[in-house]
């Protein structure tokens, strides 16, 4: 893997990392989705996944331009994540216990996201709005699911 430095290599590193984010985020709605009860709970899962998507399709058109192939997960965040959400399913599959899954996958997730937004502030405008947008997709589900917690 190239390591870029400067504008373009901030601009590649916060592109790496919204990819991440967008995987993971996927990844623990996909995990999660089918046990929920409420169809409106399901309806917003399933409609913050497609702005997931979306946002991945947009950064892969930019990681691409960047003749980068993204990333993925971390993988002990990822199996740690994948663990807690078991354990708790186990004791309790109840729309409440997805949300508050939901909700702390997010606040990480937006803290994570802010941390690189920060660390990479010389990213160039489309790959910062990108992760501006992906934050707000994060911050507008947690607030739409608190009523199911």
């Amino acid at each position: 893997m190239q390591e870029y430095v400067g504008r373009d290599g901030d601009t590649v590193k916060l592109l790496r990392e919204c990819d991440a984010g967008i995987k993971m985020g996927i990844s623990s709605i996909d995990d999660v989705v089918d046990d929920v009860q409420d169809l409106n709970f399901k309806k917003l899962l399933c409609d913050c996944k497609l702005q997931h998507e979306k946002l991945g399709m947009e950064v892969g058109e930019l990681l691409d331009l960047h003749s980068d192939e993204g990333k993925d997960p971390n993988i002990m965040a990822k199996s740690m994540s994948w663990i807690k959400t078991e354990a708790k399913m186990m004791a309790d599959r109840s729309d409440a216990t997805i949300a508050d899954l939901m909700t702390d996958g997010c606040n990480m997730g937006v803290k994570s996201l802010s941390r690189y937004f920060n660390q990479y502030s010389s990213a160039d405008e489309k790959s910062r709005d990108i992760c501006e947008r992906l934050v707000e997709v994060e911050l507008g589900l947690t607030n739409d699911i608190r009523k199911y917690l």
